[in-house]
């Protein structure tokens, strides 16, 4: 759908030229700071009812080019993070603790105090989770709102230039900024997925030692 997403606009902008990039961003500029905040709660709002966060990184790329667009997707990722996280608590907590039982629920509880932070760190490098999913999931076994916060800020930093910079890309016609971002987005990738091979196998050792 991404892929998908970023062809339409590469071929309105740069084959068909019905989109004048320059016109829009002018007109966003013209609101002053009011267009990249009002961007920040819309994306929020969207994403945390699962609209993919690629397209919305890309459209802030599209509207705020690459570094402002960048900060405006990091501020709707956390915003995201933060709206599921709380509905994921309020409306699954207890559900999460009844079916996980006193012991389950109490080793959840500790491994949350020893390194909720950097499971939500670490779950934003692993490719195809949905972070808003993964959100929900954290808020219902009691991830606490500020590692969830930070978390989002620190895991999903790459991610967002990546696509954030794919969508300026386009507007800016930047085949270099392009390729830059297809690198980061390798490279978290295989870190990504490197610490999940590693989680799951030593997970794994623990339950075969129990």
């Amino acid at each position: 759908m991404f892929v998908a997403s970023l062809g339409v606009l590469f071929y309105l902008v740069a084959v068909r030229q019905v989109v004048d990039v320059g016109y829009i961003r002018g007109l966003v500029e013209s609101t002053g700071p009011l267009a990249p905040l009002t961007y920040v709660v819309v994306s929020a709002s969207l994403g945390a009812v699962l609209v993919p966060g690629p397209l919305l990184a890309a459209g802030s790329g599209f509207l705020f080019g690459p570094v402002l667009g960048t900060f405006v997707t990091l501020g709707a990722t956390i915003g995201t993070a933060v709206i599921a996280s709380l509905a994921g608590r309020r409306a699954g907590r207890e559900s999460a603790r009844g079916l996980l039982g006193p012991q389950r629920a109490a080793r959840i509880d500790e491994l949350i105090a020893r390194g909720g932070l950097w499971a939500v760190v670490g779950q934003r490098f692993v490719p195809g989770i949905s972070d808003a999913l993964a959100s929900y999931a954290f808020g219902a076994f009691g991830v606490p709102l500020w590692q969830m916060a930070a978390g989002a800020f620190i895991g999903s930093a790459p991610r967002a230039f990546v696509y954030t910079a794919l969508g300026a890309s386009i507007g800016e016609f930047s085949a270099p900024l392009a390729y830059t971002a297809i690198a980061v987005w390798c490279a978290t990738a295989v870190v990504g997925a490197f610490a999940a091979h590693r989680g799951w196998r030593s997970w794994r050792a623990g339950r075969s030692d129990r």
